[in-house]
C-alpha cells in the first residue's frame, strides 16, 4: 500500500509521527509512506526541528508555499499536490487536522478520484468565522476513511448525515466513519519518557517542577485583534504579578511580529520588565512535552496544547469563545475563558483552589490509535 501522508504546520508533523512510527514498527513491508510537505509552516523553529527531534521520515518533496491570503496559499498547495498525486498514484492521501494545508489535500485528492484518509475528523467549534471550521468541514465531506478521536466527533458525523453502517469497501460516496483514539495521545504516551531523558527546558530557564504556568497564544483571531490580544497579556501580567509564578509562553512568530503593535507600548514595556513572564521562542516538542507535564496549568488558544494538557492532567484556560474539545470542558478540567480578562482571572482562581480536586478519566483512546488506523487503510484497499 503506498500513501501520501500530508503535512504543513508544527502540529501535522507532531500527529505524522505516530503513523510513521506504526508503519516502521509494525507494516514495514506492507506500506511505503511519502511524506509531502507544503511548507504552510516555513520558519525552521516551527517546522524542520519537529521533523528531526520526532523521527519522521524526511519529506520527499516540500512545496514551499510560505504564508499569504487563505486563497493564494490554498490554491498554490492544490496545484502543487495535485502534481505529486497524479505522479504518485498513492492509495491514500492521508491528512490531518484543519489547516489550510488539509482543505488543499482534500480539494486536490477528491477532484481526482484518490481516497482521502482524515485523521481527526468529526470536530467541531460551530462557529464559522473560523477558518479552521470550514476546512475541517470541507475535508470530511469528502474523505473515505473519517478517524475522529472523540465520541463527540463521531456524534458529530453521525448528526452531518455520515452512516455508521456502511459496509466495506468505504468509498467518498459510501465513507467509513470510527471513533478509535486520538494519534497525539499515542505519542504523548512514547515521547513522555524520551523527554524525561532528554529534554533541559526546565533547567534553562530556572523553573521548580510544579511551580509555574504555560501559554501560548497563536490564532489569528487574538493575534490580530489589539482588543483581545491586550486582554490576554493583561492577565498573564496580573497572574505574574500577584500569583508569585513564572508565566512561560513560548512565542508562536506570528505573535512575537505583532505583539508590542497590537498590545501598546506601555504594556509591552511592562511585560518585558516583569521577570516573572518568560517570552521564549517556539520550543521543540520534546521541551513542550516537559513543560507542558511539569507545569501548573495551561493558557491557549490551541486545540493540541488543550489534549496535551488533559493527558498530562493539568488544568486548561481555552483562550477562545468556543472548543472542539467538549469533553475537557465537560469534565471540568478546561474552562472557556475567550479573551475575556475577568473570565480568565476567574478561571484562574477556581483552577487554583480546585486542581487537586480533578479528575481526568481517559477519554482519548488507549495509545494505540495509530495503528488502528493504518489497520483499517491496509483492510480497505
Amino acid at each position: 500500500m503506498k500513501i501520501v501522508t500530508l503535512i504543513g504546520a508544527r502540529p501535522q508533523i507532531i500527529k505524522a509521527a505516530a503513523l510513521s512510527r506504526v508503519i516502521k514498527n509494525r507494516f514495514p513491508d506492507e506500506v511505503e509512506e511519502i511524506i509531502v510537505h507544503t511548507g504552510q509552516h516555513y520558519d525552521a523553529n516551527m517546522s524542520q526541528v519537529f521533523i528531526d527531534e520526532l523521527g519522521i521520515p524526511e519529506p520527499r518533496v516540500n512545496l514551499n508555499i510560505g504564508s499569504g491570503t487563505h486563497g493564494w496559499q490554498t490554491a498554490g498547495m492544490i496545484t502543487g499536490v495535485e502534481k505529486i498525486l497524479l505522479d504518485e498514484k498513492p492509495d491514500y492521501l492521508v491528512l490531518y487536522g484543519d489547516t489550510n494545508s488539509t482543505l488543499a489535500g482534500a480539494v486536490a485528492a477528491s477532484k481526482i478520484h484518490v481516497p482521502v484518509v482524515h485523521i481527526e475528523a468529526g470536530l467541531r467549534s460551530f462557529n464559522k468565522s473560523m477558518p479552521e471550521e470550514i476546512n475541517r468541514i470541507m475535508a470530511d465531506h469528502v474523505s473515505t476513511l473519517l478517524f475522529t478521536p472523540t465520541e463527540t466527533g463521531y456524534q458529530n458525523l453521525l448528526r452531518e448525515g455520515f452512516r455508521p453502517d456502511n459496509p466495506s469497501p468505504f468509498t467518498a460516496d459510501r465513507p467509513g466513519i470510527f471513533h478509535c483514539g486520538d494519534v497525539m495521545y499515542d505519542n504523548s504516551l512514547y515521547f513522555k519518557e524520551i523527554a524525561l531523558k532528554k529534554s533541559t527546558i526546565l533547567k534553562q530557564l530556572n523553573l521548580e517542577d510544579q511551580a509555574f504556568y504555560l501559554a501560548t497564544v497563536h490564532r489569528d483571531s487574538n493575534t490580530d485583534h489589539p482588543r483581545r490580544l491586550q486582554a490576554i497579556f493583561e492577565s498573564f501580567l496580573q497572574i505574574a504579578t500577584t500569583g508569585g509564578k513564572p508565566v512561560v509562553v513560548p512565542l508562536h512568530p506570528r505573535t512575537a511580529k505583532l505583539l508590542e503593535k497590537n498590545i501598546g507600548e506601555k504594556l509591552y514595556q511592562q511585560i518585558q520588565k516583569e521577570d516573572k513572564i518568560r517570552l521564549i521562542p517556539p520550543v521543540s516538542f520534546l521541551d513542550m512535552i516537559m513543560l507542558e507535564s511539569r507545569c501548573e496549568m495551561v493558557f491557549t488558544d490551541s486545540g493540541g496544547v488543550q489534549k496535551e494538557a488533559y493527558f498530562f492532567e493539568k488544568p486548561a484556560i481555552i483562550l477562545r469563545s468556543e472548543t472542539e474539545w467538549k469533553e475537557i470542558v465537560e469534565q471540568g478540567c478546561g474552562v472557556v475563558a475567550d479573551a475575556d480578562k475577568d473570565n480568565i482571572m476567574a478561571a484562574f482562581d477556581l483552577f487554583s483552589k480546585k486542581k487537586d480536586e480533578l479528575v481526568f478519566p481517559p477519554l482519548y483512546g488507549d495509545g494505540k490509535a495509530a495503528e488502528f488506523m493504518v489497520s483499517k487503510m491496509l483492510q480497505n484497499r
